[in-house]
């Protein structure tokens, strides 16, 4: 007979980016939320970069500050290129400091399961689970696998995957365990909060002309933002522009974001109520990370997608951007294309009132499942098995 009273423990792992970290956020929300619905208890731990962005974020949603996560562990992390680098050498080191640690954070805390959310400070959590046989799991949220999921999905219980075509990419035994989840996103994303991001953002709720909300990055993408800031007379005269900068950007640009107006209203970063502001736009423009892609399309909206490309990044944006174009979801400007006359074409496209219609039904076929529910009923039926 189980003991009612055992105290369920899941380790998440995972970071490196804002992208590797708020959809295993969600996922921890919803298995406390599960959890708590049926009479569970739950301990959540997160083990991250002990340098650089993880803490950060993850102590904004400490239990200790309203959120699901009971503790962060931070790790030595080396990054995991594949190209020449003289860094290579040291994060060596630092990969095998992080797997050693993570041997004894997990001896210590003795978890039921694992889940990796990815990126290049999971692989040391993953490696000793499988050394200490406990389950893991581990997603993927692009279209086209990381290096990092590739050397944790050897040893992983299942590899969730956002696209049913993703599958193809793992060969063997990784390709049997593939589960097709979607994008973890936050139950924020799926309640109507339309009239607050209105509100917010001083917006009439009968205004005239559609809401076009530029997503330029927490740090400030600057081909995006340049490429607003050369049209914005344009844009203005079509759309009420709302441009999330980017602190960089803002910090290097006081006079544009003085400049605002009924048609323009600029902020360096939104946080908190970002749900509600996308739910409130008509029209998005952002890159195409796997993160703010899927919370956009949760929400149904129509995108023009400007990835990032070029020889910094492994072109996992394009080939997401470049999925949601195939499926109806948004129009795609990469590469040289990214100018001023197709961000002019693309933006006009989505004046037409039935086009977004279009678009925004496709983007719900696509992302409408409540994918961190999901996983997070999967990891808690393995912990009860």
């Amino acid at each position: 007979m189980k003991n009612k009273e055992k105290v369920i423990k899941i380790v998440f792992a995972g970071g490196g980016t804002g992208g590797h970290i708020y959809p295993g956020i969600a996922v921890a929300d919803e298995v406390k939320i599960l959890a708590g619905q049926s009479g569970k208890k739950v301990e959540l731990y997160w083990m991250g970069n002990s340098a650089g962005m993880d803490r950060g974020i993850v102590e904004k949603n400490l239990s200790s500050a309203g959120g699901s996560i009971d503790a962060f562990i931070g790790i030595p992390s080396g990054k995991l290129r594949r190209y020449f680098s003289f860094k290579n050498f040291l994060d060596i080191f630092k990969i095998g400091l992080g797997f050693i640690k993570s041997i004894f954070v997990l001896i210590k805390i003795k978890p039921d399961c694992l889940f990796s959310k990815g990126g290049f400070v999971s692989v040391p959590p993953c490696r000793a689970a499988r050394l200490l046989k406990i389950p893991y799991f581990t997603h993927e949220c692009d279209f086209t696998p990381g290096l990092a999921t590739r050397l944790n999905a050897g040893g992983a219980k299942n590899v969730f995957v956002s696209y049913e075509d993703t599958k193809s990419y793992f060969k063997g035994a990784a390709a049997s365990k593939c589960i097709v989840t979607g994008n973890p996103v936050r139950p924020v994303f799926y309640e109507d909060r339309k009239a607050q991001g209105l509100e917010f953002l001083g917006i009439a709720a009968d205004h005239k002309k559609p809401v076009l909300l530029v997503l330029g990055g927490s740090l400030g993408a600057t081909q995006v933002n340049n490429l607003i800031v050369n049209n914005l007379d344009y844009l203005k005269e079509r759309f009420i522009v709302v441009h999330q900068t980017g602190k960089a950007f803002a910090d290097a640009n006081p006079d544009i974001m003085n400049s605002g107006d009924d048609s323009y209203k600029p902020y360096a970063f939104i946080y908190g109520e970002m749900p509600a502001v996308i739910q409130s736009a008509d029209v998005i423009v952002a890159r195409a990370g796997a993160n703010s892609l899927w919370e956009c399309a949760v929400c149904g909206k129509p995108m023009v997608l400007i990835p990032l490309c070029g020889s910094g990044t492994r072109g996992d944006q394009v080939d997401n951007a470049r999925y949601f174009e195939e499926k109806g979801a948004a129009l795609v400007l990469a590469g040289e294309d990214a100018d001023d006359k197709n961000l002019k074409e693309k933006t006009a496209f989505f004046l037409d009132e039935e086009k977004r219609k279009s678009y925004s039904s496709a983007a719900l076929l696509m992302c409408g499942q409540k994918s961190a529910f999901e996983i997070a009923e999967r990891i808690l039926k393995e912990v009860d098995a």
